[in-house]
């Protein structure tokens, strides 16, 4: 069975409606596609940090992570937003489990290079792939959240559009993004695909800012290591999810390499 590693970002997960989780069940059922699902949690996160008085700041839309803001960050996304998904799973006919990248050294991390500027964030150097295969052969949805740790303990937040590309990356599986936009909006618009030459040149450009450059960084990422196809999609528009996995690329933003579009031409 083939599988698709499905992002869901943190600002979308709680406008996906119950047809999305449908959908998602239905990669699996209908078309013997294995989903893989990461997900955000910055929304939760910073509400959370902000009643408890705990200042956050983000450098080119990665959290700085302080010792409080980790403790932060492990309770939301390996807590309540991983159980969330976990029951919308369950509620659409599905059989999910919930994990943390620190379970089972699932994500194993090392410290980000800027990690004096952004604290204890970290990048993933390892993915436990056989863990994920065994649950997934028992015909259960992996849900994870993206924490990961070192070969000391150290637990590191990790950006979730990062940490999903690691995994596509490490099943050769194909990375779907989701998201509340339509997809890369560039000069007023939605471009249905980028080069990852165009994606780096609208970034110094910055027509690509904030929370979208770890997203566009992260497809390229796949791109120039083996994943065949990775796009950003609006999560709340029907149908756009099996769209994807079916290789119909009639919703959002999809990558591609300017050196393999070149070739075959």
């Amino acid at each position: 069975m083939k599988s698709l590693v499905i992002k869901c970002g943190g600002s979308t997960v709680e406008k996906l409606t119950p047809s999305f989780f449908t959908e998602l069940v239905e990669l699996k059922t209908k078309h013997y596609i294995q989903p893989i699902v990461v997900h955000g949690g910055g929304p939760s996160i910073s509400n959370i940090l902000s009643t408890l008085n705990v200042e956050t700041t983000f450098v080119n839309g990665l959290r700085k992570t302080t010792e409080p803001v980790l403790e932060v960050v492990e309770m939301v996304l390996s807590g309540s937003m991983n159980k969330h998904l976990v029951r919308q799973i369950m509620k659409a006919g599905g059989n999910a489990v919930g994990l943390s990248g620190v379970d089972g050294k699932l994500l194993v991390a090392k410290p980000i290079s800027n990690a004096e500027e952004l604290g204890f964030v970290g990048e993933i150097v390892e993915v436990n792939a056989e863990l994920l295969t065994a649950i997934m052969q028992k015909g259960i949805i992996p849900i994870i959240s993206p924490v990961a740790v070192d070969t000391n303990g150290q637990h590191y937040n990790v950006n979730a559009d990062l940490a999903a590309a690691a995994i596509s990356i490490a099943f050769r599986s194909p990375l779907c993004m989701i998201t509340d936009v339509d997809g890369v909006q560039v000069g007023g618009s939605i471009a249905s695909g980028l080069s990852d030459l165009e994606v780096y040149r609208l970034i110094e450009e910055n027509q690509i800012t904030g929370g979208m450059i770890p997203k566009v960084e992260a497809a390229v990422q796949c791109l120039t290591q083996g994943v065949s196809m990775v796009g950003i999609i609006n999560g709340t528009e029907n149908d756009a999810l099996t769209s994807f996995a079916i290789n119909d690329h009639r919703f959002g933003t999809s990558f591609y390499l300017e050196e393999v579009m070149e070739e075959s031409v």
